[in-house]
């Protein structure tokens, strides 16, 4: 696996026996990666920033799981390839992790449409998510998913400034029912930096 991939293609994917000898070894890696990838926003977003590795990792799992053969391949491929970043924007799974089922519901049905009022502030110049259209993730009733799909696209600028140690960079929602901010820590800026291309 390599960081500097940009898609995974059919002669990455291992066969299954193969997988499940490494499958444990390959959990402990991707944890510090993945660790350095994540970011809380308020009290129940999290933002799981997304790249080959990780992936390369959900494809194989969903394979170890479900056991579909060559035709799951293909649409393993078709549905992850396009969550990592080719170099001109960050890509993260943003979740609304709330435990409680009745309290999960109630607070979904207050955050409808989120998913458009994200974004990520670099040097205080702001690029709104961007999400991915598979789905409506919004019900009529006005409950948002617990699961978006986010491209925050950047233009050259922000690349730069980001690529930059101590620049500063805010993840924020600016939902009325949900306004919250985090400031990204410097190995998470360092981890992320390594998505883009220049």
């Amino acid at each position: 696996m390599t960081a500097a991939k940009r898609t995974i293609q059919r002669s990455d994917i291992l066969p299954l026996d193969e997988y499940v000898k490494i499958r444990q070894e390959n959990k402990q890696k991707l944890i510090p990666i993945k660790k350095d990838r994540r970011i809380s926003v308020g009290p129940h977003a999290t933002f799981y920033f997304e790249s080959y590795d990780t992936m390369w990792t959900q494809i194989h799992e969903m394979l170890f799981i479900e056991k579909g053969g060559e035709a799951q391949i293909q649409d393993e491929l078709s549905a992850y390839n396009p969550l990592i970043p080719k170099g001109s924007e960050l890509i993260a799974t943003f979740m609304l992790e709330i435990e409680d089922p009745v309290q999960r519901d109630k607070i979904l049905h207050q955050l409808g449409h989120i998913e458009t009022q994200i974004y990520l502030g670099i040097n205080g110049d702001k690029s709104y998510a961007v999400p991915e259209q598979d789905v409506e993730r919004t019900t009529d009733d006005g409950k948002t998913s617990a699961i978006h799909f986010l491209h925050f696209p950047l233009n050259d600028a922000q690349k730069q400034a980001i690529s930059i140690s101590q620049c500063e960079v805010i993840l924020g929602i600016e939902h009325e029912n949900y306004g919250h901010m985090a400031r990204m820590s410097e190995t998470t800026r360092e981890s992320l930096n390594t998505d883009l291309i220049f």
